[in-house]
C-alpha cells in the first residue's frame, strides 16, 4: 500500500539533502569520531550525506540501511569519489553482522522512525551486542512542537529541463499517550503536465522524553549517558524543539 523510501524518495532526498549537506551533524560526528580507534558502523546511512563526508575525513566508516534505492545511492556517491566501504542491508533491530564496531551512529533522528516500542528496544540491544566493550553508541532525537494534525505543507524541484518533482506532506496522527505523530507523504514526477511516478509513505514518528530515553539505555546496560544540545558537546537541552545527541558507552 504504501512504498518505503523507494527510488522517488530517494531522488528527492539526493535533491534536498545532498551528500554533505549538514545541519552540524556532519562536524559534530567528524569531530567525537576523529582519533578514535576501530571501525564505525552508521545506522540508517541511506544516501550517504554523513557517512560519505566522514569517509573522506579518513574515518573507517561502514554503512547499513533498510532501502535498496538508498544503498543504491550511496554505493553511487561512493564510486563517484573513489571511495571504498562496505554497506549492508538490514533494519536497525535484528541487523546481525560478523564485524564489532568502536562506534555507532545514528544521526538526524533516524532511530525515531522505529514505531513499534519493543522493536527500539530491541534495537538498541543490537546495537549493544554489535559494539566492542568499550564502545560507543551515539544518536540524535529530536521533539516536534509545531504540531498540527490537517496541517499540509508543499515543496517543489525543478529538474532541467522539463521535470518537476512535487512534495506533499499531511499530519495525519498525533497520539501523545503513544509519543508517535503519523504523516502521510506524497511524491509525484511530472513532466509538461503528465504525472510520470508517484509514491505514497506512511511517515511515522516516535518520540522521548529526556530522562525516559536515558533510564532505557542504562537498563540494557550503557553506562556514561551523556546528553548534549544542538551539536554542541557537553552543552545540556535547555528547551525543546532542537536536536539531543545521546552519546552511552558499553562496559
Amino acid at each position: 500500500m504504501y512504498s518505503s523510501y523507494g527510488t522517488l524518495c530517494t531522488e528527492v532526498y539526493e535533491l534536498s539533502k545532498p551528500v554533505g549537506y549538514s545541519t552540524g551533524d556532519v562536524e559534530y560526528y567528524k569531530e567525537r569520531l576523529t582519533g578514535r580507534e576501530g571501525k564505525t558502523l552508521e545506522v540508517g546511512c541511506g544516501t550517504g550525506r554523513v557517512l560519505v563526508p566522514l569517509l573522506e575525513s579518513g574515518i573507517a566508516i561502514e554503512g547499513i540501511d533498510y532501502s535498496d534505492a538508498m544503498l543504491e545511492s550511496c554505493r553511487n556517491q561512493c564510486h563517484e569519489r573513489g571511495l571504498s566501504t562496505v554497506l549492508y542491508h538490514g533494519n536497525m533491530q535484528d541487523f546481525s553482522l560478523d564485524e564489532m564496531y568502536a562506534d555507532i551512529i545514528i544521526p538526524a533522528g533516524s532511530f525515531q522512525l522505529i514505531e513499534n516500542r519493543r522493536e527500539a528496544v530491541q534495537a538498541l540491544q543490537n546495537f549493544y551486542n554489535h559494539l566492542q566493550f568499550g564502545g560507543r553508541l551515539t544518536l540524535d532525537l529530536f521533539l516536534d512542537v509545531e504540531l498540527e494534525v490537517g496541517k499540509v505543507s508543499m515543496r517543489t524541484w525543478e529538474i532541467p529541463p522539463r521535470e518537476v518533482i512535487t512534495l506533499e506532506s499531511r499530519l495525519i496522527e498525533l497520539d501523545f499517550l503513544k509519543q508517535r505523530t503519523v504523516s502521510l507523504l506524497k511524491y509525484e514526477k511530472w513532466s509538461e503536465g503528465n504525472l510520470l511516478q508517484s509514491e505514497l509513505q506512511r511517515f511515522p514518528l516516535c518520540w522521548y522524553g529526556i530522562h525516559e530515553f536515558k533510564l532505557l539505555l542504562e537498563s540494557i546496560g550503557y553506562t556514561e549517558v551523556s546528553i548534549s544540545a544542538d551539536y554542541s558537546y557537553g552543552t545540556a537541552p535547555t528547551h525543546a524543539g532542537g536536536i539531543m545527541t545521546f552519546e552511552a558507552t558499553k562496559r
